[in-house]
């Protein structure tokens, strides 16, 4: 009886659709420290205004790291697009936090990430990774 609750709450759980844990609100707010380097533009509108040293983060969530076809990334970015790496909010966490060693780690190579910024927070990058969430095409 237990293991056919069990199954029946993981199937349940499998077919709700999967929404961001943090607080999109919050989020919003965390990315004012973003945009001097990222904006968020489709591209009918420009959401945020922000610098050009880092990508365009509108519809990141999904998106292949190191994809974006008018930014140079770097070479440790590119390498995980190449493996796979597809944006989602565990991985975004944990870049967000330490860029460098996070994607040292993922592609197993040396290097260093462009991004030196980190949100020092887990709760700040899980809110920040819903407010980004929020915004892409599939929104």
């Amino acid at each position: 009886m237990k293991s056919t609750i069990a199954a029946l709450t993981a199937t349940i759980a499998l077919t709700l659709p999967a929404y961001a844990a943090g607080d999109a609100e919050n989020g919003e707010k965390e990315f004012r420290k973003c945009k001097s380097c990222h904006t968020i533009a489709s591209a009918d509108e420009t959401i945020v205004k922000g610098g050009r040293t880092g990508p365009n983060l509108y519809g990141v969530a999904g998106r292949t790291a190191g994809s974006q076809e008018d930014f140079k990334y770097s070479d440790l970015m590119t390498a995980a697009g190449e493996k796979g790496l597809e944006w989602n909010e565990e991985d975004f966490i944990g870049y967000v936090q330490e860029p460098t060693d996070w994607l040292k780690e993922y592609t197993g190579e040396d290097g260093r990430a462009k991004m030196t910024y980190k949100v020092r927070k887990e709760e700040d990058a899980a809110d920040l990774w819903a407010y980004l969430s929020s915004l892409g095409a599939d929104s």
